[in-house]
């Protein structure tokens, strides 16, 4: 899937993925990103959504360039 940085917090290691053609938001944590450490908003991303107890995330995650 493909989507784009909507907030990240570096203090925090996670943020948040707007997902193209979709309404909600995606969670992504640190741990999910694959060629990076870290995001910054409005950077394009490819990913693949991995289910969890508290819902769905954003894992693998790429930074388009």
């Amino acid at each position: 899937m493909k989507g784009t940085v909507k907030t990240w917090l570096d203090f925090k290691g996670y943020g948040f993925i707007n997902v193209e053609d979709e309404k909600d938001d995606l969670f992504v944590h640190h741990t999910g990103l694959s060629n990076t450490s870290y995001l910054k908003k409005g950077q394009p991303v490819e990913f693949e959504v991995k289910d969890t107890p508290r819902g769905p995330q954003a894992v693998d995650v790429k930074i388009l360039y």
